[in-house]
């Protein structure tokens, strides 16, 4: 993994590259998205196909499922903040709606 994915970024970093990313913000120093479905079925299949995502990018997010809502934050632990590996993950998860 290069270098500039696992490094912690600035402020000025996350924020620049916020506006790359739909509807994802910044919350307690987390990368933040809230996701709705038509019902609780549909929120676990996106938890279960996230799931897989996110381990094929060995990222472990913490998420929240009531119903059919789901709530992901993500950051990365081993920089203690947002790394690249955080964007990245969140672009593919978006990309799961596409």
């Amino acid at each position: 993994m290069s270098k500039s994915l696992q490094a912690q970024m600035t402020s000025a970093e996350v924020n620049t590259r916020l506006g790359t990313l739909k509807d994802w913000q910044l919350k307690n120093g987390q990368l933040h998205k809230e996701f709705q479905f038509d019902d609780f079925v549909q929120a676990f299949g996106f938890i279960s196909r996230a799931a897989l995502l996110a381990e094929k990018h060995n990222h472990h997010p913490e998420w929240t499922n009531v119903y059919n809502q789901v709530t992901i934050s993500l950051s990365s632990h081993d920089v203690s903040g947002i790394s690249g590996r955080d964007f990245k993950l969140a672009a593919a998860i978006d990309g799961l709606l596409e």
